[in-house]
């Protein structure tokens, strides 16, 4: 090597701070800002994603048409739901991934750091090209989040093939998060950090990862199957060219439902940091909790067609769905079971994030308990395409999935800003949040029992209390959530400052950095002493 070569490398070796001004966030690798990124940008869509849900919840406020045409209203069911999944939850799953895992696991930054700066930056297009088609000739996609053929390919408005493409990058940008993660976890690790002394947080995303990479090319592969049915005359799912509808709902749902698991397991680790955390004692049975994620996500490959009883398969087949969906409630049982157990007889405190913990377990749990019902195939005929589908997966995803990933931006964050949140203004949002909640979804309970059937803009008179009663729920847990944004803005321009601990009973070795975390963290490798047994 040259000098000047040799120089160079020194010099840059000793830049430790990040750039300035707009270039930093543009070109960026570093694991922190990229996850800041995915997180600022997932809250931007959880906000547009609930505003399509109000819009949805207004209509619904009572019987009649008030403000939308059915046609837009369908537009607005199918956007609420893909931006909430795709950009919402999951990248604010990746964002946290981006920023905790290299502190949990002693390493630098992550495996692939350009990898994850592009991982990242489409995104923002995806999302603005899937949301243009609401502005396009024909309205955007109007046939529901789960885009069933041939609405979605035979009586589809023209924007649909936008919608394909948008579908494929967040797919491709899905794929290099979890190789990124999965080279970071099993290559990266500090000394001593061995497998089974990973905090749990970083083996649910393991294997979350796993998932990621073996489903989102089914996703690919349905969407293009449709674009080829719509623009290059092959008949995949047209009946009248030879093709079957139902094998769409196969396909999908091979995706679609281990992208529940997606949504959900990363949440499972951060409670089970939190709970310990404020019961002041060990996680109750951390190796039950690994062997049951893992079987989770194994049979989450083989109940898929649970979402399709109503679509005449044989009888061999409804009992095996039906058996293997209910077998699914042994290891999440398992992973209920010690999470209360962990809380029983601990020194418990009640801060903001163990409130969010707390109400993660009991409204998830419910969410488990009506799955439980659905998996019933004779029951399923009842509920199936009914609100209650819609009150289950609801109460699974907000109270769940949502609602630990508020925790976690409590739990985390004087870590990352180096100051102490408003602790009042914290518990205003989560009583907010959960009365809200429940406001909206429990209802919804009832009205699937009775008969309502989802994705509808007008309701017979029967209906109207408890559409009453869930828009008003709707609107106070979509407000309350600018209180979140005070807090998070507020947290990051000061108040009292955090210490390196945080939290009194916090373990782990992203506890032993700085609050708030150096630019560059674990340039050498932990001392082996400080990582224990979780």
């Amino acid at each position: 090597m040259s000098s000047a070569a040799i120089d160079h490398a020194h010099d840059h070796d000793h830049h430790h701070g990040p750039a300035k001004g707009i270039s930093r966030w543009l070109f960026t690798t570093n694991h922190k800002d990229i996850g800041t990124l995915y997180l600022w940008f997932s809250f931007a869509m959880f906000l547009l994603g609930g505003t399509f849900a109000l819009v949805i919840r207004a209509e619904l406020f009572q019987p009649g048409l008030q403000f939308v045409e059915p046609n837009f209203f369908n537009q607005m069911t199918t956007m609420h739901g893909l931006v909430m999944v795709f950009g919402a939850v999951m990248p604010a799953f990746v964002g946290l991934a981006n920023w905790m895992i290299p502190l949990m696991i002693g390493a630098p930054d992550m495996a692939l750091p350009r990898m994850n700066n592009w991982s990242f930056w489409i995104l923002p297009f995806a999302f603005t090209l899937m949301v243009s088609t609401l502005f396009m000739e024909g309205g955007g996609p109007n046939f529901g989040w789960t885009f069933y053929a041939p609405l979605s390919t035979t009586y589809a408005p023209d924007s649909v093939t936008y919608f394909i493409f948008a579908v494929h990058i967040m797919g491709a940008s899905s794929i290099m998060g979890a190789i990124n993660v999965i080279a970071t976890i099993l290559n990266m690790r500090a000394p001593g950090m061995t497998l089974m002394k990973m905090p749990l947080f970083v083996w649910t995303w393991l294997i979350t990862a796993y998932l990621l990479i073996a489903v989102m090319p089914v996703l690919a592969g349905v969407v293009t199957m449709m674009l080829f049915d719509i623009h290059f005359g092959t008949s995949f799912f047209n009946a009248a060219g030879g093709g079957d509808p139902v094998l769409f709902q196969h396909l999908f749902w091979f995706f679609g439902h281990p992208e529940v698991y997606i949504m959900i397991l990363p949440a499972f680790g951060i409670v089970s940091a939190i709970i310990p955390t404020f019961a002041r004692k060990r996680l109750f049975g951390y190796d039950s909790m690994v062997y049951a994620t893992a079987s989770i996500a194994f049979l989450s490959f083989i109940v898929w067609a649970h979402h399709m009883f109503t679509v005449g398969m044989p009888l061999a087949g409804q009992l095996f769905f039906m058996y293997a969906t209910m077998l699914i409630a042994v290891p999440t049982g398992v992973k209920v079971f010690n999470w209360v157990a962990t809380m029983f007889r601990g020194a418990m405190t009640f801060e903001t994030p163990m409130l969010f913990a707390i109400a993660f377990v009991v409204l998830f749990t419910i969410g488990g308990f009506t799955g439980v019902m659905l998996a019933i195939t004779p029951a399923d005929f009842q509920y199936h395409d009914t609100y209650f589908v819609v009150a289950h997966f609801h109460y699974v995803l907000v109270p769940g999935a949502v609602f630990s990933l508020m925790a976690a931006a409590y739990y985390w964050l004087p870590k990352w800003t180096g100051y102490m949140y408003d602790e009042t203004l914290g518990k205003l949002h989560f009583w907010m949040s959960f009365v809200g909640v429940n406001l909206l979804f429990f209802p919804q309970h009832f009205l699937g029992l009775a008969g309502m059937p989802r994705r509808i803009p007008d309701y017979a008179l029967q209906f109207a209390n408890f559409n009453w009663i869930s828009s008003v729920g709707a609107f106070l847990f979509g407000f309350s959530q600018l209180i979140l944004l005070l807090v998070v803005i507020k947290c990051i321009r000061g108040g009292k400052k955090a210490t390196a601990q945080v939290w009194e009973g916090a373990q782990g070795l992203e506890w032993t950095v700085p609050s708030p975390a150096p630019y560059h963290t674990f340039e050498t490798p932990p001392d082996p002493s400080l990582i224990k047994a979780q």
